[in-house]
């Protein structure tokens, strides 16, 4: 029995003033939309996706000469790591390959993941793309980005008054 079924509501399909409608009808109906909300898709699979999904966490500092895109890419080889960018963007792509082997007593388990992220980030002003500096360093890539002549040129500082 489905919890809509426990209480007689009015049909959808005839237009009711707010007035006329009960209060506590349209607190049933509330509820109801709550349930069916929390009910859908809320299957083990698409919990599962959720967590096998790899997202870096991604910084990004700008001085006045360059951009700096810091990325945590925990047991990730650097092999498996691929930048490209744009005068204005900035990909990082790669794939992380997971093996663990377990030989217990009387037991052995092998368990393997695959998963492949893409992330691009767009860059707060042009960078000059020949230039460009990428590091792998325990499990952080650092992109150092210099900004380009014509966008630190371009940069200009405004006084504030105060009144």
């Amino acid at each position: 029995m489905s919890i809509k079924n426990l209480f007689p509501s009015k049909k959808k399909d005839v237009l009711v003033k707010r007035e006329e409608y009960h209060p506590l009808a349209l607190l049933r109906d509330e509820i109801n939309s709550l349930f069916d909300n929390f009910s859908r898709g809320f299957g083990m699979e698409r919990f599962k996706e959720r967590l096998d999904t790899f997202n870096p966490k991604i910084d990004i500092a700008e001085s006045d000469k360059e951009i700096k895109v810091s990325a945590e890419l925990p047991g990730i080889d650097e092999k498996d790591i691929e930048v490209s960018t744009t005068k204005n963007s900035l990909t990082i792509r790669g794939e992380k390959k997971e093996e663990k082997e377990d030989k217990g007593k009387g037991c052995y388990r092998k368990e393997r993941s695959y998963g492949a992220f893409s992330q691009t980030v767009q860059l707060p002003s042009e960078v000059d793309t020949d230039k460009i500096e990428a590091n792998f360093k325990k499990g952080v890539l650092t992109v150092k980005l210099p900004k380009a002549a014509k966008a630190i040129k371009e940069t200009k500082k405004i006084p504030v008054k105060a009144e």
